[in-house]
């Protein structure tokens, strides 16, 4: 994450579908954060004067920021013109590029921490489902908040200790070097998961390549699914509870029914194509959970499906599916603090720039 990309936010008043009716995006809110330091560029686009409404549309992302002074982050338009005014914000930027760098040096250290004790990569898998399967829709309670740390004791989180611990461990390292405050457990607990899976697709990798590592890295960086993590990423300042959630809502996983683990997967919005994908997440013994969901007919086509797609080179339909599953599970119950993990930046002294 040490490149990150910042992508411009661009707000059109007045733009016209193919029926002529307008459309109002509305503004994005980290540009209206800190008026004080906003930095204006204009771009020239007059080449889409002379089309119609959808030659209006087509304009390319150099129109508008070869003309740009400095760096620009937001962009609207001037509803009724075709000059666009784009407001980059300083202070917006930087704080993303904090959270960036923070977020690279979390992915590291978990990294390091789950390379040391791959056995613990299914634990890390349960650990994070049951911090975030209990949320409850009807009361907006639970979810991904990091209350497994006061529930460790329940017995459906029995085993988790180990993993937990190595997380604690972790977040101390973390912490150490953390500039905007300690990481929360529901956002580690997350990034944990991520590590643990790209750990478990890389050894997959490295498998197919006979137990070479070099050409399983290799494979991985050629076909592995590290795309597909971009909206997970953005997930990122999440808030602890301070107390665990109620009981009740986390099955036994190694002794629950079928039934009972569609029912609570059904409960926070998620389906029998996600209890499947997330099969390695129901225990540590794998195999075992497949042999138990391929027998219900639900799940039994996506079973097999995950199998086929887990002897391919690429494993695509599978991992995919899988990122996209834990996005979505990361982000039950969540309300983001996009400036969580910021700091103050330095002043500078405008009065003493050579320009």
């Amino acid at each position: 994450m040490a490149g990150a990309t910042f992508l411009p936010t661009v707000q059109a008043p007045a733009l016209l579908g193919a029926r002529g009716v307008a459309a109002s995006p509305s503004v994005s809110s980290p540009a209206r954060r800190h008026p004080h330091i906003q930095v204006c560029c204009k771009g020239n686009v007059e080449g889409i004067e002379a089309a119609g409404h959808e030659e209006r549309l087509r304009f390319r992302r150099r129109d508008f920021i070869g003309g740009c002074v400095g760096t620009a982050i937001g962009l609207e338009l001037i509803e009724g013109s075709t000059k666009f005014t784009g407001v980059a914000t300083a202070a917006d930027l930087i704080e993303r590029r904090q959270r960036s760098e923070f977020q690279s040096s979390i992915k590291d250290t978990l990294y390091t921490a789950i390379k040391a004790k791959p056995e613990l990569v299914p634990s890390l898998l349960t650990l994070v489902l049951n911090d975030a399967i209990t949320y409850d829709k009807a009361t907006k309670t639970g979810g991904a908040n990091g209350s497994i740390r006061l529930e460790i004791s329940r017995h459906e989180n029995s085993g988790l200790s180990a993993a937990l611990d190595l997380l604690i461990e972790a977040k101390k390292e973390i912490d150490s070097k953390s500039k905007g405050g300690p990481i929360s457990f529901a956002d580690l607990i997350q990034f944990a998961a991520q590590s643990a899976l790209k750990r478990s697709f890389l050894d997959a990798a490295i498998a197919k390549c006979g137990g070479n590592e070099e050409k399983g890295r290799t494979l991985y960086s050629a076909y592995g699914s590290n795309g597909q993590w971009g909206l997970f990423d953005k997930t990122f300042g999440r808030t602890d509870a301070q107390e665990a959630d109620p009981e009740g809502r986390v099955p036994d996983w190694s002794k629950a029914s079928v039934h009972e683990m569609k029912d609570r997967f059904v409960a926070v919005g998620l389906g029998p194509r996600q209890l499947a994908v997330m099969s390695a997440f129901l225990g540590p013994d794998q195999a075992a959970t497949e042999e138990q969901l391929i027998a219900d007919a639900d799940c039994r086509p996506w079973v097999e499906k995950y199998q086929r797609s887990r002897e391919t080179v690429s494993r695509t339909d599978y991992e995919v599916d899988l990122i996209t599953t834990l996005t979505k599970l990361s982000s039950l119950g969540q309300k983001i603090n996009y400036e969580a993990y910021t700091y103050p930046k330095p002043k500078i002294d405008l009065g003493k720039l050579k320009l």
